[in-house]
């Protein structure tokens, strides 16, 4: 899955990927995917980030990806929104199924070429169809839940459980999203933890890499209210230390691009 360099800042169409620079996460994407596999909006979104010590976190994730660390530390976080318009190019949006809560669980790693991401402990999603069709076609590790999205006033509440697979867990999340944040305003971190155009996954021996387009996240402060939560326990991670770090979103449209498969050996650590 190696990709050829490009000149810092330059905007690549998919088939020419620049690697981005180690130390760079642009809030912009740093590539076009004009041939995408799948449009999705993803609305009312609130991210919860915790710092962990890199020791807790790389054996849950697989050999050929490094920990992407900021301030010396691998960041988890845990993802509640709104799944919109999932359609493919060209279809319109279908009743049901093209809208559905989703909360997913990821921390961030680097590509064997440098390329940053994510990586998926979990993506809980309130449609089967959909639950399948990601688990079969890019092998992420999507869960079929009972969720819900809820409006009070100014607050904004997600619920979740799990229906199938296990472990079995869920999570009662309240927030209460502030003003927009000033562009000037945001930091380093703030990137580092929003602003990835990549996801990985692997299964056995196969692992995946697909490239994702979308304006920079537009940004909120955000108050948690109340957090009851057992998605970190189920992947494997001990429990997170002080609160999280918290944004909101109203939200961004997204283009997917195709799955890019290669093959990989375990090394042992």
């Amino acid at each position: 899955m190696t990709v050829p360099t490009s000149p810092r800042g330059q905007v690549s169409r998919v088939d020419t990927l620049p690697v981005v620079p180690p130390q760079d996460h642009p809030p912009d994407p740093p590539w076009r995917v004009p041939f995408a596999v799948m449009l999705q909006s993803w609305r009312t979104q609130t991210f919860l980030h915790w710092g962990y010590e890199p020791r807790l976190v790389r054996p849950l994730v697989p050999d050929h990806l490094e920990l992407d660390t900021c301030d010396g530390l691998a960041w988890v976080s845990l993802t509640p929104f709104l799944l919109d318009n999932l359609r493919p190019p060209g279809l319109p949006a279908l009743p049901w199924i093209s809208t559905t809560p989703e909360t997913n669980v990821r921390t961030y790693v680097r590509g064997r070429d440098g390329v940053p991401g994510i990586w998926f402990f979990s993506l809980d999603i309130a449609r089967l169809p959909a639950a399948l069709f990601g688990r079969a076609t890019y092998l992420v590790p999507y869960v079929w839940a009972d969720l819900s999205i809820e409006r009070d006033g100014s607050l904004v509440r997600y619920t979740g459980r799990r229906t199938w697979p296990g472990p079995a867990a869920g999570y009662d999340i309240t927030v209460e999203p502030g003003p927009a944040l000033p562009d000037d305003e945001l930091s380093e971190l703030d990137h580092f933890l929003t602003a990835r155009f990549a996801l990985y996954a692997r299964s056995g021996p196969i692992a995946v890499r697909a490239f994702v387009e979308h304006p920079r996240w537009p940004l909120c402060g955000a108050r948690l209210i109340d957090l009851d939560e057992s998605l970190l326990a189920a992947a494997g991670l001990p429990a997170p230390s002080g609160d999280p770090l918290v944004h909101f979103s109203p939200g961004v449209d997204t283009r997917i691009g195709r799955p890019h498969f290669d093959t990989v050996r375990h090394h042992s650590r």
